[in-house]
């Protein structure tokens, strides 16, 4: 789509004879679909992303064994407390994203419309941002339990994993272990948000050059 576009608007700036002619109203019109459809897009898999893990929280010993943990640590309201801001905020970042789209499916100005890609593309980072940040912190509640936590091995079920060594040894290999693990499934989080809101952040950046070359 985009190479067809580049080879249309170079036809509309040079006038080839030979091929149809493209006014610059065509060109913007096609660049702002193509952002429209962009924003729709992550407007949706913002929405599949809430749901799918909710959906494995179905499967009953999937949803007992992760509230047993923090509930065994004694973490249970830190934990209420942390998911409803959470859900706030992440409710907060869908209606943005259905604004975004409802702003960017208006045809305006090229103008307005490089301004609100530049606007959902702020967004999509803010939610990159605060998404990866929740993952994380979701691990150090965890770390920082088991800190406080009077006997670890004990509260984690972990009896006879540790023989011959002293609780305080025990208790900070499984942070170790927990924290490199938050890490590791942070990074990997990372790489699927930089799939797919990067591979469509980038789309509309494209379109904001296209949109900054038709105003030269």
């Amino acid at each position: 789509m985009m190479d067809e576009l580049e080879l249309l608007k170079k036809d509309w700036q040079k006038k080839d004879e030979h091929l149809p002619r493209l006014s610059y109203d065509e060109i913007h019109t096609m660049i702002w679909k193509k952002s429209s459809s962009i924003v729709k897009w992550i407007f949706y898999i913002s929405i599949i992303e809430f749901i799918i893990p909710h959906l494995l929280y179905l499967v009953p010993s999937m949803r007992n064994s992760s509230l047993d943990i923090y509930s065994n640590l004694g973490l249970t309201k830190v934990v209420l407390g942390v998911s409803i801001v959470q859900y706030l905020v992440v409710f907060y970042f869908i209606h943005q994203f259905y604004k975004r789209y409802r702003e960017i499916s208006v045809l305006d100005s090229a103008k307005k419309l490089t301004s609100k890609i530049l606007r959902t593309r702020k967004t999509v980072k803010h939610y990159v941002f605060f998404s990866l940040s929740m993952v994380l912190l979701s691990f150090a509640i965890l770390v920082v339990g088991i800190y406080f936590s009077d006997n670890v091995i004990e509260t984690l079920n972990l009896e006879g994993n540790f023989e011959g060594m002293s609780a305080e040894r025990v208790k900070l290999i499984i942070m170790v272990v927990f924290a490199i693990f938050g890490i590791l499934v942070t990074a990997l989080f990372g790489g699927i948000y930089f799939l797919l809101y990067g591979l469509l952040t980038r789309k509309l950046r494209k379109n904001f050059k296209e949109l900054q070359k038709l105003e030269v």
